[in-house]
């Protein structure tokens, strides 16, 4: 899973035509003073199947905002407890009830980074295992995204007649 700011400048040179690509597109939708202040790439599936996956709204909110801050694999996300929570609307306190319940559930993880004699850093969290609980529902919606495009190539086939040259005429 890949996450990007969407500045197409920070890309793999093999990828950043497609980054510029999918950059033009997002701007043709969202505009282009919006997207100018960053986007996140996220699976549908989690959205989709966010019910399924034991995630209310709050939970659906705090983790796309953890996701606006994970930019690289091996960087992960670590905005305070009280950025996320002015950002929500809510008090830290119910970031922390939150983010506890999400680690009960599996779903995230949290690094604690004590490191400091002077107290602690911002926590880093990863997603492995809403990644590892979403990964059945998406093997299940590809398959069904493949069956309908084979049922629909499949559709067409019948539908063309087959165009047969007579050469002994």
């Amino acid at each position: 899973m890949q996450f990007t700011t969407g500045k197409p400048e920070m890309a793999q040179p093999e990828t950043a035509k497609a980054d510029v690509d999918k950059l033009r597109t997002n701007e043709k939708k969202w505009t282009k003073a919006l997207m100018a202040t960053g986007w996140s790439a996220f699976p549908n599936i989690i959205i989709e199947k966010q019910q399924a996956l034991g995630l209310d709204a709050l939970d659906m909110n705090i983790i796309i905002h953890l996701v606006q801050y994970w930019w690289l694999p091996d960087n992960l996300p670590h905005p305070s407890v009280e950025t996320i929570a002015k950002s929500i609307g809510v008090t830290p306190r119910t970031i922390q009830k939150r983010i506890a319940a999400l680690e009960a559930l599996k779903l995230l993880g949290r690094e604690e980074r004590r490191n400091t004699p002077n107290g602690s850093m911002t926590n880093r969290y990863h997603f492995d295992g809403l990644i590892e609980a979403a990964r059945p529902f998406a093997l299940e919606k590809a398959a069904e995204i493949k069956k309908a495009a084979q049922e629909r190539s499949d559709r067409l086939k019948r539908k063309k007649p087959q165009l047969v040259v007579d050469n002994d005429a």
